[in-house]
């Protein structure tokens, strides 16, 4: 998993929208859906519960946001 695919699950585990994740970002909607699936793909399972009225995490998501934000922080405080 790339570092940028890690920042874009994370800001959009914290934002819940994707629209706002990529202008967070600065990227395009299109490329944080592609991320997140990509991501979805490489666990095997969704991450995110979608709907067209809201965004929120399954448990699984839950899990991956609360073990990657530690070690992604670790990085953060290393560079």
């Amino acid at each position: 998993m790339e570092l940028r695919d890690i920042e874009i699950f994370l800001t959009a585990a914290q934002e819940l929208h994707f629209g706002r994740t990529a202008e967070r970002l600065h990227v395009t909607p299109a490329r944080v859906s592609q991320s997140i699936r990509r991501t979805e793909r490489r666990v095997g399972a969704p991450l995110f519960d979608r709907t067209t009225r809201r965004v929120r995490l399954t448990a699984l998501g839950e899990q991956l946001h609360r073990e990657l934000n530690a070690g992604y922080q670790q990085i953060r405080d290393g560079i």
